[in-house]
């Protein structure tokens, strides 16, 4: 299949989550909140698509990272009813939806940076390269966690399902551990990859 159709297989996809995660939400205002990303980034992916050209894989990983919020969002992070069921099922103290968010915040982002520094060839010596990569990802989680918090500040109890803390002192720490652990698993799966499946013609020219 010519990676074109799959990527607009995979837009059109999306959008009907999207459409399907704005229906009824279990609270407006946090759905709203946890699809911003998308509603800002999938817009830009489409502007610049004809000069620059992700991976199929990138593009895939971008789809799975959206697909999460959406859901995230329609439901709140603590009331997916998958991860309701497993919590009840296997006595669990918690929903564990957000943990599977927080992972694919470190892992997606990766596979990102890691494909953009490399074609960009940012780096000559690579050996540089997960270590920068995984820094991005914390340094986008650590700013995920302000962003909460400041929400939460402005907003006080309206964004209790935005936070999802249920009850957890330590769900912060667990949110940029699992990003972490996301990052380093993503930085060793693409440590040896190439970029020859979207060639771009203007990103070699340009560099």
């Amino acid at each position: 299949m010519h990676p074109r159709t799959v990527h607009i297989g995979l837009l059109s996809v999306g959008i009907l989550i999207l459409i399907w995660s704005a229906i009824n939400p279990q609270d407006q205002f946090t759905w709203l909140l946890e699809v911003i990303p998308v509603l800002l980034i999938v817009p830009i992916l489409i502007i610049t698509y004809t000069r620059f050209k992700w991976s199929t894989l990138t593009y895939c990983a971008i789809f799975i990272h959206a697909t999460i919020l959406m859901v995230g969002g329609h439901y709140t992070y603590a009331e997916v009813p998958l991860f309701n069921w497993i919590r009840d099922a296997f006595n669990l103290s918690r929903n564990h939806y957000d943990r599977i968010g927080h992972f694919a915040q470190g892992f997606i982002p990766a596979i990102v940076a890691h494909e953009l520094l490399v074609r960009k060839k940012v780096f000559a010596d690579k050996r540089w390269l997960p270590l920068v990569v995984v820094c991005i990802c914390m340094a986008i989680s650590a700013s995920y966690e302000l962003i909460e918090w400041g929400v939460a500040e402005a907003t006080g109890s309206a964004a209790d399902a935005f936070l999802g803390t249920q009850g957890d002192v330590w769900d912060t720490q667990w949110d940029m551990f699992l990003a972490l652990l996301g990052a380093v698993s993503a930085s060793i799966i693409t440590r040896n990859r190439s970029y020859s499946e979207q060639p771009n013609t203007q990103l070699n020219k340009s560099t």
